[in-house]
């Protein structure tokens, strides 16, 4: 017997989907680059994975749609800065349509440009290393040149369109 050229239908609507999704408790992350004018972009995501330790690889996605996706698609750089569970503000902050998510806020220059967030519970700094286009987003794998954590940082949590801190079991 031959196995399957092609997945079946989807059996579920979209609205069953992201409800199932939103059972994975994630980590919250907001991913910073320069645009080629060199205008700070950044955004909040979850969708943010180790791959590899040898080379050092993670990957995060963005939805093709997305007004940052050229700055992304064409930096040499980004950092993705792992939230901690005071910043809880930052990330709604970051998941807006705010005209200026960076104004005010505390943060230096790390590599290629990329910002990186004062606070964050851990940074890596990333050299865009490759991308691969799957449904209506874009799977971005960084090789990571730097990377640091604050010690003791709680992380920010997201479940089921919640934001929580962490708690001992």
């Amino acid at each position: 017997m031959n196995p399957p050229r092609r997945a079946l239908a989807p059996s579920f609507s979209i609205p069953d989907f992201r409800a199932a999704l939103g059972m994975f408790a994630t980590g919250v992350t907001i991913v910073t680059a320069r645009g080629a004018d060199g205008v700070p972009v950044g955004l909040t995501a979850n969708s943010f994975n180790s791959v590899s330790l040898t080379p050092p690889l993670v990957l995060w996605s963005l939805a093709r749609s997305a007004g940052s996706m050229p700055a992304f698609e064409r930096g040499s750089h980004y950092a993705i800065n792992i939230l901690a569970a005071d910043q809880h503000a930052l990330a709604e902050r970051f998941a807006s349509k705010a005209a200026d998510r960076f104004e005010g806020l505390s943060f230096r220059e790390g590599a290629g440009g990329a910002l990186i967030l004062e606070g964050a519970a851990a940074v890596f700094e990333c050299f865009n290393r490759s991308r691969y286009e799957e449904g209506d987003h874009v799977i971005f794998v960084g090789e990571v040149e730097r990377c640091e954590q604050r010690a003791g940082a709680q992380p920010l949590i997201f479940h089921g369109g919640r934001y929580f801190t962490e708690l001992p079991l």
